[in-house]
């Protein structure tokens, strides 16, 4: 027998029983993004490898070690997308979309970086993203972190995590203070750590994120971005602040925010938890107004966040969320006699058609009614509908609880629409 192919590591199967969480988080998505005017983009996987040097930035560690880039049969270099906002302004640059407009947008689909699997972290991984563009004012800022935060309170986690936000200024302010800044670590050079010492020369601000306790201690005294900021973006930063107080959106101002992207100004922002372990980012995102011009396109705003739906889907099982999401399966439909299986699955297409939203599952295969009762709990159906030789005789359905504490009744069959309807609803 020949070895059995197993899947490339880092890059997981989502199995039947895990399917309908991930269902009710994408719908859950959609909808949020739909009830604030978003309209959804789709951008294909595979892009210029250039497009991501260009507006992640070659010295960062997404495009120096984590991007799967190749090249095709042309000669060109590809790479399997790392992230979606870039793809997301070449596609609005490609079709005339942004310069001189607004534009809501958000996106959802699989990720590549080639990082360490670990949990809540995968070599393919799926993201959905918002992006809105043409609005440089601090009310687009607000409104999608209000997107954001409606997110949390649908799916029932907006008690466990925290928003964290800071402004990086404008990218002259961020300049300015990046000089001084590598002028304290150059002081400083020996208390840092082999990674600080090389993001010291290639992305600075990188360092103030480090998690290392020794490089953190080394920076208590180190200049703060907030004291090279100019009255506009202290402005800005304070009207956003301003609308989130309004909007009852709690907050908590940590300067050592900057986020791995080269492209991010002004507003940057954190959801993070401490119920995911070291993995305590849930969504992040902020201000890029300067990357659609980076991109060979006019001058454009722009401000958007991303997520990962695995982590997600991790908090919400470790925090057992998930215990009323639906089954993949409504109603089983046993079925018992000669010929009876022929009415039977007659009888259920009849309901498909009455309520469609109504998931119903025929038993296939025979046997007895044990078997049949057993594949129907198995199925986590809430009912079994039982037809056999007496029930087609008598037009009416036999009607089993499977979860509930219920006597098992007889419905006609004009009138198990309404049951259904009911079920589901």
């Amino acid at each position: 027998m020949s070895k059995a192919i197993q899947a490339v590591r880092g890059m997981n199967d989502c199995l039947p029983s895990e399917t309908n969480i991930w269902q009710m988080v994408e719908a859950t998505l959609r909808r949020v993004a739909s009830n604030y005017g978003f309209s959804e983009i789709r951008m294909p996987i595979v892009e210029s490898t250039a497009l991501f040097k260009r507006s992640i930035g070659e010295v960062t560690d997404i495009v120096e070690k984590e991007m799967y880039t190749f090249d095709d049969r042309n000669g060109d270099s590809l790479t399997l997308r790392p992230e979606g906002t870039a793809s997301c302004v070449r596609a609005g640059n490609q079709h005339g979309l942004l310069y001189n407009q607004e534009q809501r947008l958000w996106y959802m689909g699989p990720m590549f970086r080639h990082e360490r699997p670990q949990k809540g972290r995968y070599r393919q991984f799926h993201q959905f993203g918002i992006e809105a563009f043409g609005i440089a004012t601090p009310d687009i800022d607000a409104e999608v972190i209000m997107l954001s935060a409606r997110l949390w309170r649908e799916l029932g986690i907006n008690d466990v995590v925290t928003l964290e936000l800071n402004t990086l200024g404008s990218n002259e302010e961020r300049a300015e203070y990046r000089d001084a800044l590598v002028a304290y670590l150059t002081e400083h050079e020996e208390k840092l750590d082999e990674d600080s010492k090389r993001r010291m020369h290639t992305n600075p601000l990188r360092v103030l994120d480090s998690k290392n306790p020794e490089v953190q201690a080394a920076l208590v005294n180190a200049p703060k971005l907030s004291e090279y900021l100019g009255e506009e973006s202290r402005e800005h930063f304070a009207s956003l602040c301003q609308r989130l107080e309004a909007a009852g959106i709690d907050y908590v101002i940590n300067e050592r925010l900057v986020r791995g992207l080269d492209y991010y100004n002004r507003t940057v922002f954190e959801w993070v938890t401490t119920s995911l372990g070291a993995q305590g980012t849930v969504c992040a995102g902020g201000r890029y107004d300067g990357l659609v011009e980076q991109l060979g396109g006019k001058g454009t705003s722009g401000f958007g966040f991303a997520l990962g739906i695995e982590r997600l889907v991790l908090l919400l099982t470790s925090l057992e969320k998930v215990n009323n999401v639906r089954p993949q399966v409504d109603v089983y439909v046993a079925m018992l006699g000669d010929g009876v299986d022929i009415k039977a699955n007659q009888l259920a297409e009849m309901w498909r058609d009455e309520v469609p939203e109504a998931r119903i599952q025929c038993h296939c295969g025979g046997g007895n009614f044990k078997k049949q009762m057993k594949r129907a709990d198995k199925s986590a159906a809430s009912i079994a509908i039982i037809l056999g030789e007496d029930e087609i005789a008598q037009q009416v359905a036999t009607v089993k609880y499977l979860r509930e504490r219920k006597e098992q009744i007889s419905v006609p069959f004009d009138q198990v629409p309404s049951l259904l309807e009911e079920l589901i609803n």
